[in-house]
This record gives structure tokens, sequence and C-alpha cells, in this order.
């Protein structure tokens, strides 16, 4: 054999390994998951950690969770495409699609993803006309209803100029506006239904953003197709499971459908909220 066709024979084999190591990827290491920290990371692994392991069982797969302590920490995740499965919200669907090509599997049919903007209920604060100039806590800058959307909305629907404050989870967002150091709070409509009832009653909705559709959980192109569409089909499997309610309402997907990129999300972009995105 020819030292030119010895030369061919091993830049094609490099080649083909360089295909292949993602689906070897998949199949042999540990899948890493990582998902959006709206709670806390003790709230996060009581409620993930169980799904991680069905899937592990029914998929034939390993996973590894991966929580980060802030959306920034989040956010590196699937820019610098580290996670191979992440659970993120629409815009950062979009922004993982644009950087890595990122497909979305499923998300919830039951319901559509709406921002709110919350006030002390004691302050009687009606409009958003009459938070102009005030301090308003966020989650962070782009937590996608809570705070990327509403805050294109106050600017440019409203006209309203805010202070904005990223408090680093919903939570503390909320809780900002109960000491009165913030005047409202952007935040969803699932986190809010999962403070205490106190938390709830002492606090006033006075706008929801338009709704769009929920959190999908999404996959890296290097995962193969084929376990992206076994991991799909599960995940609506345990969907339709009785038994598997109280689980899957707990990672806010109670009713899995499976996600397309175009029909779903790609429109995100035409809401041009890059002006409005921080990265840090």
């Amino acid at each position: 054999m020819s030292t030119t066709r010895r030369h061919l024979l091993k830049r094609v084999a490099a080649m083909a390994s360089a295909v292949a190591l993602p689906q070897v990827h998949a199949a042999n290491q540990p899948l890493r998951l990582a998902i959006v920290p709206q709670f806390t990371a003790v709230e996060i692994y009581k409620s993930w950690a169980p799904l991680a392991t069905l899937l592990e069982q029914r998929c034939k797969i390993r996973i590894e969770l991966a929580v980060a302590n802030s959306i920034a920490a989040f956010e590196q995740e699937f820019l610098k495409g580290n996670a191979d499965l992440v659970y993120l919200n629409p815009y950062h669907m979009v922004m993982a699609n644009n950087n890595h090509g990122y497909v979305p599997l499923v998300r919830d049919s039951s319901r559509l993803l709406s921002g709110i903007l919350v006030v002390r209920a004691q302050d009687g604060v009606s409009s958003i006309a009459a938070l102009a100039g005030q301090q308003i806590s966020f989650p962070a800058p782009n937590a996608f209803g809570a705070s990327l959307y509403m805050r294109a909305l106050l600017a440019r629907k409203h006209g309203v100029n805010i202070n904005p404050h990223y408090a680093m989870t919903h939570r503390n967002a909320y809780r900002m506006v109960l000491s009165g150091a913030s005047a409202a709070a952007g935040g969803v409509k699932a986190t809010f239904q999962k403070e205490d009832p106190d938390v709830r009653e002492a606090l006033k909705v006075i706008f929801e953003t338009p709704g769009v559709p929920a959190h999908p959980l999404a996959a890296h192109p290097r995962v193969n197709k084929e376990l992206r569409t076994v991991m799909t089909q599960t995940m609506i499997e345990l969907g339709r499971d009785p038994d598997k309610k109280m689980l899957m309402d707990g990672i806010q997907m109670s009713s899995p459908m499976a996600a397309n990129y175009l029909a779903d999300y790609a429109p995100l972009q035409e809401l041009k909220l890059e002006k409005f995105v921080v990265l840090e």
C-alpha cells in the first residue's frame, strides 16, 4: 500500500472517529443534565433526582445532575455547550440553539409561560405607571417571563423606566417586595404558586405578560437522534402515568408533549429582546 493511500485512510478513520465520538459519549458516559435554578438547589434535587433515576432505568443511560448556584452560572452550561441535556426557559432555548444547535425534546402542553409583576397588597399600587423610577427586583437579567420579557414590555409598551435589581432567585425577588426594599418584583405563576399562602396573600399581581410555550427539556446535538427519540417518548409516557403525576408536576411538566423548535421557540426571536439580554 502506498504512503499516500495509507495517509488518506488514516484521515478517513480519524474523521469517522470524530463523527462517532458524540454517540459513544452519549452511550457510555453520564449525560450532564443542567436545570435552570428557579428554586433552591435542595428543591431542584428533590424534584429532578427521581426523574433522572427513571430516565436512567428506562433509557439505559446514566445522568449527572448539574445545579448551578445562579442563573448566570447556569447559562454557561449551554453557552459553552457543556450540558448534554438542559431544562431551560424559552429564550434560553433560542440562545442555546443559536450557539450550539440544542434541540428541544419535550415541553408542557398543559400551560403557557407568562411572567407576572407583583407589588405589596398593602401599598395600594394598581398601575404600572406608579412604578416609574422605582426599584423592581427580578430573579436574574435573562429569566424570560420574570425579567427579560417583562423589562422589555415595561420599557417598550408602557414607557416606564425602572431601576432593576437582580435578587438571584424568584423567592428572593418576592421577598424584596415584602420587606419594602423594592416596589415590585417580576416572577412567573409557577414559582408564585409554590410560595406559602401568607406570602401570596401579601402580594398582588398587577400585570401579566402574554403567554409563550413553556420551558423545554433540550438536548445537545451530540446526543444521538435515537436516544433523543427514546427520551422524548419516555417523558410523554411518564406524563400519561397517573402514578407519576406528582413527580411530573414537581418538574413543571405535568403533560409533556414533543417540542418543535421552529414552531415553539424560533418565533421568540421576533420579540427582538437582544437589547435586554445581560450576560455575565
